[in-house]
């Protein structure tokens, strides 16, 4: 026995030693020291006047450090030059690097992407000390001579996975959470006049478990930095609860305020409070005295009425000046703060969430912190155009996906009008599938509830948020209970979401799933979920996608419970490089260097928008289902439409919104005219337009398109910008009709194995053996031609159809595209044509087309195929038609049809009916890896032209699906696998390749791991048939 109690009491010394020699960034219950508490972003102001700009750079109590800061870069924790934090430490040979700043974006170490997994070997709550790269700055500032006397604090914003801290030698503190500020009382340790400070900034550490986010992994201190000083008293934090009434209309305002003395005797204290209108009226008044106990705080609330005040929503960004004001005894100005606050109230009644009292529609995007040029350094500039990005394309709500974005952000979307759901740097997404799941683990309880609750302090005051997230994808347990019920008892007025809670656990207000199924969607949109369902992620924006968008919302309109969600996501995560032949691309994951390390190659690539902030073809779709002005057509025939306003807070009017028709015949525009309307917010209203008398006609449709404008500029708006659209089809339409005949005579030549057919300048080729059946079409003695129509039933697989393994099951329609063996069955030459029939069967598959070739009278040749499925055991079909390739030089391409841009069958909502014109090199998109592209849905026909205007034109005898651009299908697909390939490695063929098909299944747009497009957007049946007729004109 007394053996046994030695092991054991040797066992656990030998623990205790050990725990005790685990370094702070190793050790789960190390995440900050000598840090202060977060507190509402503020800073400190001799002045109420000047508190009221809230202009930094005017207080003299604030100095911003960004800049150069001298800089040693090393790839190993152990290698860290030893006391460089020493002011006798010798730094001549240091280089120099920007604060903001990212190491990877200035020549240190590699960036690199994973979407989970750390990028390290995962053993919590190690790191791998081979693979630690750290940075050891140094900086120094000047303390002013007006700061004598009074507190200093350093303020990081964040950026930093883990740092230690030292000021003049000696050391200050340690933080981790590299998107949460860190500020420092470093009082102690400054003097007057020059100072230096030291940082050791470090890529990985225990941290990194808690931010296993899907994102480029980027290291250094990549937001501002600044010195702000106080008095011996001080405005400590705050925290206003601008609300309202019942009935929404006066605020009742109240404000938290928790003042703190460092000295050592009682400080007598008054506190002012004021609201401010944007002119400077004051609206509100209050004041309260205290006593501030030594070494202490005193906590006071001050409160009152607002007779109807403006109202906060993303509609109605209305803002009021808060500015709170310290005195002394003498009633001599200590100092003022001020933050912007918004009157509103949200709240959840019946299963659904009310933001003052009006169900609001969530249309949403998620945003990470990005910068094409720069890594991760977010500017103002860079804000700006996102927001004028968002108000463009409808979008109202952002969720700050997966962690606090800079402060900046909060206070622009304040003033210009966006929801946010701010959510709290915490996922431990690659821990969270077995039993590495820390969610439950003890030791990494504070951990978690530190995160949360500095998301919390410091963004409580902005109107724009209006949820909190306790984190995305970190598991459930213990540790999210607990962060759920604090910060449940903090804030009162704000719903709390977890999506991992999923509709189980209690821990989320709001049912906030990702990707559900098609199939559990329409489950959900049946029943009363007695909470909101609002989608935390969803409509996976990865290449060629975002599918069924509008059946999304088609449903969620349709439900109770569902209001909206956030796509994944707003950019594409590249970065701008050259190959070594000095072609550009966007860099992905395993670019850069960065081959040999972990990376998800190019899941990085799948937001709504590019790298540079610019439109790509699926942004158009969001723009379109998320306007806010819906048309619907109630007596197209006597010119009535419904308006429909999807505002909730402001109504359409004159003043603001005017209107244009256009009707469109067979493409081309037969009138037009300009209306004005008046709708009440979250109302509808018929309008009747004045269109012309619609006579129903064979080979006659009519198309009426309505367009909604904005009157005046804004600052992110111009005047005159389209807001809205519908599109609708008249039920008379009758534009399929049978051909009439074709003028002119044909002369048939039987010259061995092969049909040689003349009518006028045209000539064809047809052969009756060796497998092959339209060989050539001449025009003039020239081919027209570079390859005959062969069938084609494949396309380049998108991001999506790799996420459902299609390049592998669908691959037996690639090789049939190959490997057609044509079997002469009949021709005839009769009423001044010549017909050609062939059995086409394809190896390796039990399928066959029977083909039809009819050579008009003019010179057109019609072809009909008619596909016919021989097993009942074959794959979906992907694609059917027929491709073939003529001269470049054929490069002006015009359709009637939906556009400008490419759209599917799943995706073609925001493109409408019309006579399109652009050049042929412009129809593909260039995505970053290359897929599918350039496709157009419902074209009636199409022409291609060359200089010497030689068309070569194809009609349909139905809706078409087709494509003109500069190469086939095999050029952009890489096989199996996907290769580390970049649109710069596409190489332009010298042809025009056509695509003219029936169809060409949905691109789909749930996700991209895994589901395919929408049921009603994909090909099954056993039998399809169409036709086309091409005619070559000079």
């Amino acid at each position: 026995m007394k053996r046994i109690t030695a092991l054991l009491l040797t066992t656990l010394t030998a623990f205790n030693l050990f725990s005790q020699q685990l370094p702070d960034w190793e050790d789960p219950g190390i995440f900050a020291i000598n840090k202060e508490e977060t507190r509402a972003t503020s800073i400190p102001y001799p002045s109420e006047a000047l508190a009221l700009k809230d202009d930094y750079s005017a207080s003299p109590y604030y100095m911003l450090l960004d800049g150069k800061w001298k800089f040693n870069w090393v790839p190993r924790i152990a290698e860290v030059p030893e006391g460089f934090y020493k002011e006798d430490f010798d730094i001549s040979g240091w280089d120099e690097i920007p604060v903001p700043g990212n190491w990877e974006f200035n020549g240190y170490g590699t960036p690199f992407y994973v979407n989970l997994g750390f990028g390290f070997w995962a053993k919590r709550p190690f790191i791998d000390k081979n693979f630690s790269p750290t940075g050891a700055y140094r900086h120094t500032f000047d303390i002013p001579e007006s700061w004598d006397g009074r507190r200093v604090f350093i303020h990081f914003d964040g950026g930093t996975n883990s740092m230690y801290v030292w000021v003049n030698g000696q050391k200050v503190g340690y933080t981790e959470n590299s998107k949460s500020p860190a500020e420092f009382d470093i009082t102690p340790y400054i003097r007057p006049g020059k100072n230096t400070l030291a940082c050791e900034v470090h890529k990985f550490s225990d941290g990194s478990y808690l931010e296993d986010q899907d994102m480029w992994r980027l290291a250094g201190i990549n937001r501002s930095v600044y010195l702000y000083s106080t008095a011996d008293t001080r405005i400590f934090d705050f925290f206003a609860h601008p609300d309202l009434d019942a009935q929404y209309k006066n605020g009742l305002f109240s404000v938290d305020v928790v003042l703190k003395n460092y000295s050592s005797n009682t400080s007598a204290s008054t506190v002012e409070v004021a609201l401010s209108d944007k002119s400077g009226k004051k609206i509100f008044t209050s004041s309260k005295k205290t006593d501030v106990p030594a070494k202490g705080k005193a906590e006071l609330t001050l409160e009152g009425i607002v007779k109807n005040p403006l109202k906060w929503t993303a509609e109605t960004p209305n803002l009021y000046t808060m500015v709170i004001t310290l005195k002394d005894a003498a009633g001599n100005t200590i100092e003022a703060t001020s933050h912007k606050i918004g009157f509103r109230k949200i709240e959840i009644k019946d299963g659904q969430l009310f933001v003052n009292g009006k169900k609001v529609y969530f249309k949403g995007v998620n945003l990470h912190e990005f910068n094409t040029n720069d890594g991760n350094v977010v500017t103002r500039e860079v804000m700006m155009r996102n927001l004028q990005l968002m108000k463009e394309l409808n979008i109202n709500a952002v969720r700050t996906s997966h962690y606090p974005q800079p402060p900046l952000w909060y206070k622009l979307c304040d003033e210009y009008g966006i929801y946010l759901v701010d959510e709290a740097n915490l996922e431990s997404h690659g821990l969270i599938y077995g039993p590495d799941n820390i969610a439950d683990v003890p030791e990494w309880n504070a951990a978690h509830l530190d995160r949360v609750k500095r998301l919390i302090e410091r963004d409580k005051n902005h109107a724009s948020v209006i949820f909190w997230s306790l984190g995305n994808e970190a598991g459930n347990g213990k540790n999210f209970f607990d962060a759920y019920e604090w910060a449940k008892a903090r804030d009162k007025s704000r719903p709390v979401q977890y999506e991992q809670a999923y509709q189980h656990d209690y821990n989320t207000d709001i049912i906030c799933h990702m990707y559900p199924s098609w199939y559990d969607m329409m489950r959900d949109a049946n029943k009363d979920l007695g909470r909101p369902y609002i989608m935390c992620e969803y409509a996976h924006a990865m290449g060629n996608s975002m599918g069924n968008m509008q059946d999304y919302w088609d449903l969620m309109r349709s439900s109770k419970n569902m209001q909206g969600g956030f796509i994944w996501e707003w950019y594409n995560h590249g970065y701008k490089a050259w190959d070594e032949q000095g072609r550009f691309y966007w860099a992905y994951g395993g670019d850069l260097g960065g081959y040999n390390m972990a990376n998800d190659g190019n899941f990085c690539m799948d937001g709504i928008i590019s790298p540079d902030q610019n439109y790509i073809p699926h942004t158009h779709i969001v723009k379109k289902v998320y306007q806010n002005i819906l048309f619907k057509a109630k007596d197209l025939n006597k010119g009535i439409i419904t308006i429909v306003n999807d505002f909730k807070f402001v109504p359409v009017t004159p003043k603001d919104h005017n209107f244009k028709w256009v009707l469109l015949k067979n493409g081309q525009q037969f009138a037009e005219g300009k209306f004005t309307a008046t709708v009440e917010a979250d109302a509808q209203k018929d309008v009747q337009l004045k269109l012309p008398a619609i006579k129903a006609e064979p080979g006659v449709e009519y198309f009426l398109q309505v367009f909604a404008y904005t009157v005046n500029a804004t600052e992110l708006i111009p005047a005159g910008f389209e807001v809205a659209k519908e599109e609708f089809a008249f039920a008379s339409n009758n534009y399929f009709v049978a051909a009439a005949d074709h003028d002119g005579s044909i002369s048939v030549e039987k010259e061995n194995h092969r049909y040689n057919v003349n009518a006028g300048d045209l000539r064809y080729e047809f052969w009756t053996v060796a497998g092959r059946g339209l060989t050539n079409m001449r025009y003039k003695e020239r081919n027209i031609l570079n390859q005959a129509p062969r069938i084609n039933f494949w396309r380049a697989p998108t991001d999506n159809d790799f996420g459902e393994n299609m390049q592998n099951w669908g691959r037996i329609w690639d090789a049939a595209s190959h490997t057609a063996e044509y079997k002469f069955i009949n021709a005839e030459e009769k009423d001044g044509k010549f017909a050609i029939n062939y059995e086409v069967a394809f190896k390796g598959i039990q399928i066959k087309v029977d083909l039809t070739y009819v050579v008009n009278g003019d010179g057109s040749l019609t072809t009909t195929a008619h596909y016919q499925a021989l097993s009942e055991d074959l794959p979906e079909m992907v694609r059917f038609g027929m491709l073939m390739t003529l001269p470049r030089e054929f490069g002006d391409f015009t359709w009637y049809g939906r556009g400008p841009h490419e759209n599917y069958v799943d995706r073609n909502g925001d493109t409408f009916m019309g006579i399109w014109n652009g050049r042929v090199e412009d129809q593909a998109f260039h995505y970053y890896r290359p897929q599918e592209t350039g496709n157009k849905t419902d074209v009636r026909w199409l022409e291609l032209k060359n200089h010497n205007g030689v068309t070569i034109r194809v009609e349909g005898a139905q809706p078409l699906s087709v494509s003109a651009t500069n190469n086939l299908p095999e050029d952009l697909d890489p096989g199996k696998t996907k290769k580390q390939q970049h649109w710069s490695d596409i190489i332009p063929r010298n042809d025009v390749v056509l695509c003219v098909d029936l169809f060409q299944r949905g691109v789909a747009g749930l996700q991209s791991w895994g589901a395919k497009p929408l049921d009603q957007y994909r090909f099954m049946e056993k039998e399809y048939t169409y036709t086309y007729t091409i005619k070559v004109s000079e």
